[in-house]
């Protein structure tokens, strides 16, 4: 079993960026997919970025392509999600999962972990 751990967000104006990190432990990291996924008050969660367990292929849902870019290092055992330009529709409580497999997995029945969640709000 792996366990997660989101940091990073907080409070920013529309057009800055943040960097959020997932910290994972209790299992070896490369063994695991791992995804970015997000819920807005009143919406599903969704998927945001997602990447293979090797790291060398990624997807992005369509929203955020050219803004964010998910990343992963093997060394640290860790996932980020370096989001720019940010918009306020990108406000959102953002988890960090983790799946079997060799991936990218973009749905959320295929992860197997998740974190605790960190808050993203993003002000006009």
């Amino acid at each position: 079993q792996v366990q997660l751990v989101e940091s990073g967000g907080g409070l920013v104006q529309a057009g800055d960026s943040l960097r959020l990190s997932c910290a994972t432990s209790g299992r070896t990291f490369s063994t695991y997919a791992m995804g970015w996924f997000r819920q807005a008050p009143g919406k599903e969660r969704d998927i945001v970025a997602a990447i293979s367990r090797s790291g060398g292929l990624s997807y992005y849902t369509d929203s955020v392509k050219g803004r964010f870019t998910m990343s992963r290092d093997s060394a640290k055992n860790k996932v980020y999600l370096q989001m720019n330009s940010l918009k306020a529709e990108d406000t959102a409580v953002y988890y960090c999962g983790a799946a079997s497999g060799i991936g990218p997995f973009i749905r959320g029945y295929q992860y197997a972990s998740w974190g605790q969640g960190t808050q993203v709000t993003v002000s006009s």
